[in-house]
């Protein structure tokens, strides 16, 4: 269960999350509303890694406040913006 770390980059930053503007490799989550929020992920900084792995993959799950199954749903675009935030909402992270 590896995927692309550019395709994960893209779609994290077309779900709503922005990269830090001092460090490219950290994303913020602002709500469609604007709010910037405490989540936030990181992919790592190795120019070699082309590819992200399980175990990294779960901690940017966690990270998200996701399970690793609505992380690759995230990434993977079944789930868009407006699913990420409806998640949140249930779990009371928003």
């Amino acid at each position: 269960m590896q995927r692309d770390k550019r395709k994960i980059e893209n779609s994290l930053e077309n779900k709503g999350f922005q990269k830090n503007e001092r460090h490219h490799h950290f994303f913020v989550y602002h709500t469609q509303a604007g709010m910037k929020t405490q989540i936030m992920t990181k992919t790592s900084h190795t120019q070699k890694k082309k590819t992200i792995g399980e175990p990294l993959l779960n901690q940017m799950a966690h990270q998200c406040k996701l399970t690793s199954s609505e992380f690759l749903d995230l990434i993977d675009c079944p789930m868009d913006q407006n699913g990420y935030e409806s998640v949140l909402k249930e779990k009371k992270l928003l």
